[in-house]
Formats: C-alpha cells, sequence, structure tokens
C-alpha cells in the first residue's frame, strides 16, 4: 500500500500502535511526536494521551484524571506537551515527565464575553521568542497570544469570510515567524505575523484541520477534513497527496475525516481521524 509521490513516498504501516489488552480507541483529533520520536496520540477516551515508540509499541499514559475532551496538541523543543482542551475551555501544559505544569484558562469556564478566551478552544503553537498562540475557534472566531508564562497580550479576528476574519480558527502552527491559522470552514490557511497584521491566504483547501512544517526544510503538511492529505511546499507547490475527497475503508485510506498531523525525525508521518472510533494511521517514508 503506497501512497505519495516523488520524494514523499509513503509505505502504509498497517496496524502500528497496539493498545494494551481491554483498552479502546475514540476519536482522535491529534497526534505529536517527541525529540526522541515517541508518538503522543491524542484521543477522546478514557486514556486520552497515550505515549508508543516509533515502532508502535506502547511506553506510557498520561492525563486519566486531567484531561476530557481532547482537541489540539504541541510538543515543544524541550518535550513539553501542551494539550489544548476543547470543551473544558483550557490548555494543560505538561512536562517531558508527565507532570502538570500549567494551566491556561479556567477549566470548565468560558470567556464571560464574546471574544474573550476561551470559548472551545482549538490548538496551541510557539513562536521563536517563546511566545503561545493559541486558536479559539468554536466558539470565539479569534487568535490569542500569551506570553511563555500564560499571561494574555494580545488577540484578533472576527466571525466572517474577509482577511483576518474567520468562520473556524481550527489551527495555528508558526514558521519563519509567521502565523498560519487553518480558516477550516472557510477552506483557507490564514498568515499573520506575530502581532495579528494580516500577511497573505491560501484559498481553496478542503477544510484544513491541522498542519505540521518540517523543520528542516520549507514543506508543510495538511490534514483536510474532505479524506484528504496534502504535501506542499511553502510557496505552495504541490508535492503529493492522497485521499481525494472519497471515504473508503482500504488501509490507509479515510473512512472518516483526517485531523490531526505530525511527522517524526525519519519523515514517516501519522494521521488521526474524527468521527470513527480508532482511525490512526502511520505513513512510512519510503
Amino acid at each position: 500500500m503506497i501512497f505519495g509521490s516523488g520524494k514523499y513516498t509513503y509505505e502504509y504501516a498497517e496496524g502500528w500502535g497496539k493498545l494494551p489488552s481491554g483498552w479502546e480507541w475514540g476519536w482522535i483529533p491529534a497526534i505529536a511526536c517527541d525529540s526522541k520520536d515517541n508518538v503522543y496520540v491524542y484521543s477522546r477516551s478514557a486514556h486520552p494521551l497515550v505515549i508508543f515508540d516509533r515502532d508502535g509499541n506502547f511506553l506510557d499514559s498520561w492525563g486519566e484524571d486531567v484531561l476530557e475532551d481532547a482537541h489540539g496538541i504541541y510538543i515543544d523543543a524541550d518535550d513539553n506537551v501542551y494539550c489544548t482542551e476543547r470543551e473544558t475551555h483550557c490548555i494543560r501544559k505538561f512536562n517531558a515527565g508527565g507532570e502538570l505544569v500549567m494551566t491556561i484558562g479556567a477549566p470548565h469556564q468560558q470567556g464571560a464575553n464574546d471574544g474573550d478566551p476561551f470559548r472551545l478552544p482549538t490548538d496551541l503553537a510557539i513562536a521563536s521568542n517563546g511566545d503561545l498562540f493559541i486558536a479559539d475557534g468554536y466558539g470565539n472566531a479569534r487568535v490569542h497570544k500569551y506570553t511563555a508564562d500564560g499571561q494574555h497580550l494580545l488577540s484578533w479576528g472576527e466571525w466572517g469570510t474577509g482577511p483576518g476574519q474567520f468562520e473556524l480558527s481550527h489551527c495555528v502552527r508558526i514558521k519563519n515567524d509567521e502565523v498560519w491559522i487553518c480558516d477550516r470552514t472557510n477552506n483557507r490557511i490564514q498568515i499573520f505575523d506575530l502581532n495579528g497584521a494580516f500577511l497573505s491566504e491560501w484559498p481553496g483547501l478542503k477544510h484544513p484541520d491541522t498542519i505540521y512544517f518540517d523543520p528542516n526544510d520549507d514543506v508543510v503538511y495538511i490534514a483536510e477534513l474532505d479524506q484528504q492529505v496534502s504535501i506542499y511546499t511553502t510557496d505552495r507547490q504541490l508535492l503529493a497527496q492522497w485521499g481525494g475527497g472519497v471515504k473508503s475503508n482500504k488501509p490507509g485510506e479515510f473512512t472518516a475525516c483526517p485531523h490531526g498531523i505530525w511527522a517524526d525525525s525519519h519523515g514517516d508521518l501519522y494521521v488521526g481521524e474524527v468521527q470513527d472510533d480508532g482511525r490512526l494511521h502511520k505513513y512510512v517514508r519510503v
């Protein structure tokens, strides 16, 4: 089972990632890799954060007593793990040992006024200076900027379809100090500077859910809700693509909706799906 094309050709690793006996997957909205290529699978299940080695062997699980509604995940250069909790309106930061070290937002309490953080937040990313950027997309059409220790600095965005407006600010990632936001319902990615000034957009995508940047190249991987994974250069040259908006139950294809995406240091790609249970994929780069 081969996917992609050219330098971005992959062999599907069917059956990768075995849970302990008696455990079950729910939806898998987010996935990320640490500096050791361990894979963190963030799911809506009784065991929300499960860790595997790159061969798919179970290592550990975190957060059963803390995490409640998985949505976005981000792992920084020091292997701190940031989990965005949608329905509890907060972000949880764990250190590399699995200790909860910071919570941003008041758990189970949404922002008091329209636009206030947080109302069903979706994702987090970190700029080169350590500032945190949080997409607040289901209840707010906003992006919020915070200091590394969780102090609010500024916010931008409003409902709509124009530049700097969002229908669903779903994912945030940062490349070369530019803030990329998946504006999912508007079928586009918008790009801003670190102070929220609009720079450009990528229209015409298939409901982009999450993106991942190759740290060593100008390449962006996109999980699109409409059963598609796309790989582009950052100036939008298409390198590889599969799925094509067609639901399929064949191994490596998408029966539901690609939602989370990340790559390890070997270039292997990991994708999680929502709207169906247990949809987890690994693609081994050839």
